[in-house]
């Protein structure tokens, strides 16, 4: 590396940035690597499988002559392996415990209505199952592309898919995705998981990606949400003005910037211990919002089964894989009641302009209403 560093003109430290992230250099970098290496811009970029528009025209105006070439350089499909065992059967779904580039082969393609997933984040993070979570950018890039394409493989026409990830990870598989469903959102959801880190900005957001296999998905019935009030007086945080008659009984309009999941921190709510969790709240708003009583949906990252036990609650038939220990998902389908009584209270939080909670103690301070709202506007019209 030093030697090469002298050739090139460029620092250590710079030639292991490139080579660690797979970042192209550029500039004087870029011309001193391609001298040292006796190799033109182009052939490097092909290399690094960093391809332009340009240079894609010209693969797919050349396809002919040369897929010859990459069809004798690709391996041969391995024997497909058994699909892992079955370890949980209910009325509605299934578990199987093992890899899911195992089980997906196994699964009928377009059989899906709906996809989550929300795999490892490469943070180094050390879990039950001993995968690595500390693999090269391209390595970990790699990975998700092959579970995304059994993903799509396995998502019925206008299904619709949602993945999980830090917006870093998702900003690369967005333009894998973009070739091969249709955007729909890119959605903020604001999670303070962690403490502010020294030289960025304090990370307080995830990355919820929402694609479908179609212009227009299937389903599509996005929650109201209540407006916001105050939180001691349930007063207006914002003014409606002469706009309080035109709202919307049934609430707000849902955006993609979603503000209001609670990280899972309480110990009452924890369905496994040093592991974060899916809120309850995120996958009972991707549910409602994407799919119907008995539609199949398929999460190929269990975790502590937040997916599965949303969906068996809310009759939707799941299939699911958990690589590492699944006891926590067995458990908490023992106690599926918890899960239940929880959603029930979430479900009273939506579709309406202001909560019966709400409604009472802004009554008692004399605040607005819907009811008196109407009721005015009934009596100017007299």
């Amino acid at each position: 590396m030093h030697r090469f560093s002298k050739q090139a003109g460029v620092p250590v430290q710079r030639l292991a940035y490139y080579n660690r992230c797979n970042i192209l250099p550029s500039g004087c970098d870029l011309k001193g690597i391609c001298s040292a290496v006796g190799i033109s811009e182009l052939n490097l970029k092909i290399k690094m499988g960093i391809l332009n528009s340009s240079v894609r025209n010209l693969i797919q105006q050349n396809a002919d002559e040369i897929f010859p070439i990459i069809e004798k350089a690709v391996k041969k499909d391995e024997d497909l392996k058994p699909a892992p065992p079955k370890v949980l059967a209910t009325e509605l779904g299934t578990l199987y415990q093992g890899d899911c580039l195992e089980l997906m082969p196994h699964l009928e393609s377009d059989s899906a209505d709906l996809v989550f997933a929300d795999p490892p984040f490469n943070l180094n993070k050390l879990y039950p199952s001993k995968i690595d979570d500390n693999l090269k950018a391209e390595q970990y890039l790699k990975w998700c592309e092959r579970w995304l394409d059994g993903c799509i493989r396995v998502l019925k026409y206008g299904g619709s898919l949602f993945l999980w990830n830090l917006p870093k990870w998702n900003s690369y598989l967005a333009e894998y995705l973009n070739r091969r469903l249709t955007f729909r959102h890119w959605i903020s959801v604001n999670i303070k998981y962690s403490l502010p880190i020294r030289g960025r900005l304090y990370p307080s957001h995830y990355s919820l990606l929402y694609y479908c296999k179609r212009e227009k998905p299937n389903v599509f019935h996005p929650d109201r949400l209540p407006m916001d009030l105050c939180p001691h007086c349930r007063g207006d945080i914002k003014d409606y003005g002469g706009y309080k008659n035109k709202m919307n009984p049934e609430g707000i309009n849902l955006t993609d910037v979603w503000s209001d999941i609670p990280p899972v921190r309480h110990k009452k709510y924890k369905k496994r211990n040093g592991s974060n969790e899916l809120p309850v709240k995120l996958m009972d708003r991707i549910i409602e919002m994407a799919s119907d009583r008995d539609d199949v949906i398929f999460d190929p990252f269990g975790g502590s089964g937040t997916t599965y036990a949303v969906a068996e609650i809310k009759k939707r038939k799941w299939i699911g894989v958990e690589v590492g220990p699944i006891e926590d998902i067995i458990r908490r389908f023992d106690n599926l009641d918890e899960d239940a009584q929880y959603l029930l209270k979430l479900r009273k939080q939506t579709n309406c302009l202001i909560t019966n909670e709400d409604l009472k103690k802004r009554i008692e301070n004399g605040w607005w209403t819907p009811e008196t709202v109407r009721k005015e506007k009934k009596r100017r019209l007299s």
